[in-house]
């Protein structure tokens, strides 16, 4: 993301206030709304990414203005409205207006229950299986992209331009930018780069500091 969305490394964006005993759901509409959104994922409802996507697009003053959960729920509804399965008339009643979506069928209690279980015990990200050639060695030096794509991306900003070193090959992973937007997985590796701090930061950062990322390909160039 390249907007208010990619918070990483920014400054006078006020202190993380921990909430003690925090619960998993605030309010009952949040629990419901993680529901629904699981349940439509698992169901193959949205694409790959789309819903991290989703989120990016809105726009600043409401994305700091609204909650996680709000987030979600803002999120939900363009994805809705753009694979067809409700239109803006039906969000706006809280009812069907034009009897059952004819894609897909209704999950039961059963096959929603176990399709959970089966998302939240797997990895969020997929390895992929499909033979991809390295192009970047362990040890070598590369430089992240100094990119400003308009969807989706993993780059954060505060590493863009900057120099590091590849510690370790992860495997063949989806590639966001692209599947997020349905053009693609475009299977590619992707790397854990260890950056200095003061790389990142100058040198008012702590001199054995560093940062981790995990970075595709795509973001790579060699030093």
């Amino acid at each position: 993301m390249n907007g208010i969305h990619d918070m990483g490394g920014m400054q006078d964006m006020g202190p993380i206030r921990a909430e003690k005993n925090e619960p998993v759901f605030h309010a009952p509409w949040e629990g419901r709304l993680f529901g629904l959104y699981m349940t439509l994922f698992m169901d193959g409802a949205f694409g790959y990414f789309s819903d991290r996507y989703q989120i990016e697009l809105i726009p600043p003053e409401q994305y700091l203005r609204q909650s996680y959960y709000e987030h979600w729920l803002t999120s939900l509804v363009g994805l809705l409205l753009k694979s067809g399965l409700t239109t803006r008339a039906e969000i706006d009643s809280g009812r069907s207006l034009t009897g059952p979506s004819n894609k897909g069928r209704p999950l039961t209690a059963a096959e929603v229950s176990t399709r959970f279980s089966a998302v939240i015990d797997a990895p969020t990200e997929k390895l992929r299986t499909v033979p991809v050639a390295m192009k970047f060695a362990i040890g070598q030096r590369v430089r992240a992209r100094n990119i400003n794509p308009v969807g989706h991306t993993r780059l954060p900003r505060y590493a863009r331009g900057k120099v590091g070193t590849v510690e370790r090959d992860h495997g063949v992973f989806a590639f966001p930018d692209s599947s997020s937007q349905g053009l693609g997985d475009k299977p590619q590796h992707v790397y854990s780069v260890r950056f200095e701090a003061s790389e990142l930061w100058g040198q008012q950062a702590g001199r054995v500091d560093a940062v981790h990322i995990d970075m595709f390909e795509d973001y790579l160039d060699l030093a």
